[in-house]
């Protein structure tokens, strides 16, 4: 298995022949308006995509199925809709099927509880995508667990904070890998709707076999933690050899 990052949640993840496109943000650098109700009022995404026309095609060419944790915009985005492969089957959680397929998306296959396709397991995971008002205002979201025989397991937890859902995910799973959405995303009233740098630290103490991947982060203008603000709490944690953190188009897993 080798698992890429590209930019803010959007991963590469090549695992028993196959390569999988995780929650496509594609868009160039500022063609979206800011999220709103944050002190940060940038467009997004803040940082170029890093990889050029010819080498977006050649990924976009080569792909077997997206996995989408769930459609908000930093994830599926409008230029992901339109340079993806109308074909290509789609992994999602059923809230967001219908909304494919009626955007063309017709393989869109969703998993309730564990799913599979072409040798590949699927099992979907529950999340807390922020708390009270705020979380419920932003909706439904899921991780997935990825299961091949022969490779590593992988746990992508999607936009959730550290909650009993995902504790539950690790004991029952016990993943080999486990990527994070960092950043802790938030707006001017409430706290974070994605994992804190605590957050990752609880995640490490429950998963202390697990290698772990941190992402989402300096990408859009609501995620407030940065990687270097991180690292510094993990080091201070004694925690600093457990957590990748890596930089946009850096291989983050390999094994």
């Amino acid at each position: 298995m080798r698992v890429t990052l590209l930019r803010h949640a959007t991963l590469v993840v090549e695992v028993g022949g196959l390569t999988l496109l995780v929650d496509p943000m594609l868009s160039d650098a500022e063609a979206m308006d800011p999220v709103m109700d944050s002190p940060v009022t940038r467009r997004i995404p803040m940082v170029p995509l890093p990889l050029g026309p010819a080498e977006l095609a050649r990924l976009v060419s080569g792909l077997d199925a997206v996995l989408l944790t769930h459609s908000h915009r930093d994830h599926w985005d409008a230029r992901a809709r339109e340079i993806l492969p109308r074909t290509l089957p789609v992994i999602c959680q059923p809230a967001d099927r219908g909304e494919l397929r009626a955007g063309g998306f017709h393989a869109a296959m969703a998993v309730d509880d564990v799913g599979a396709w072409r040798g590949v397991r699927f099992a979907r995971t529950g999340g807390r995508h922020g708390t009270g008002e705020v979380g419920e205002r932003m909706g439904q979201v899921s991780g997935f667990v990825v299961d091949v025989p022969g490779e590593p397991s992988l746990y992508v937890a999607g936009d959730t904070i550290w909650c009993p859902e995902v504790e539950a995910a690790l004991a029952a799973h016990r993943p080999a890998v486990v990527v994070v959405n960092a950043g802790a995303a938030q707006f001017n009233a409430g706290g974070p709707i994605t994992m804190s740098a605590e957050d990752v630290a609880e995640v490490c103490r429950h998963a202390p076999g697990a290698a772990v991947v941190a992402v989402h982060m300096e990408a859009v203008n609501h995620c407030l933690l940065t990687r270097e603000a991180l690292r510094r709490h993990l080091e201070a944690a004694g925690l600093e050899g457990r957590v990748a953190i890596p930089a946009d188009g850096e291989e983050a897993f390999s094994g």
